[in-house]
């Protein structure tokens, strides 16, 4: 049997969840009023979940959203082994597209500081 988690720390835990969620409705919307469709919200395959995705223009949208107290820390908490995962779950979700892995795509991360704003980085690994 597992020792119980002390109850700050699963308080912790489930803000954090929450904060999360939320940070991903705002972005969500934030794409929306700029004339992009949703398709998938925390879309997960055998590799893990991509937070959002999105099309526009015949294009397929990755969002990984990051929320933070501040812009600086939410950028810096992407680490390349999730990084790696994002590309592996798209990849499997590019596998059920007309054009494969060839369908025109791009990786965006989104930064939610602990004011609700929003910095959009658009083309965040370089290449798609």
């Amino acid at each position: 049997m597992k020792p119980a988690k002390p109850a700050a720390r699963v308080l912790r835990g489930s803000l954090a969840y929450q904060s999360g969620q939320a940070a991903e409705v705002q972005v969500a919307n934030h794409y929306r009023l700029r004339g992009y469709e949703i398709v998938a919200e925390r879309w997960r395959g055998e590799a893990g979940e991509i937070d959002l995705i999105a099309r526009k223009a015949g294009e397929v949208i990755f969002i990984e959203v990051k929320h933070a107290p501040d812009m600086a820390r939410a950028a810096e908490s992407l680490q390349p082994r999730q990084t790696a995962r994002i590309y592996a779950a798209a990849a499997e979700f590019l596998s059920g597209e007309p054009m494969g892995q060839d369908t025109t795509c791009r990786f965006d991360v989104a930064l939610v500081d602990g004011m609700g704003r929003i910095e959009i980085i658009e083309n965040a690994f370089g290449h798609g």
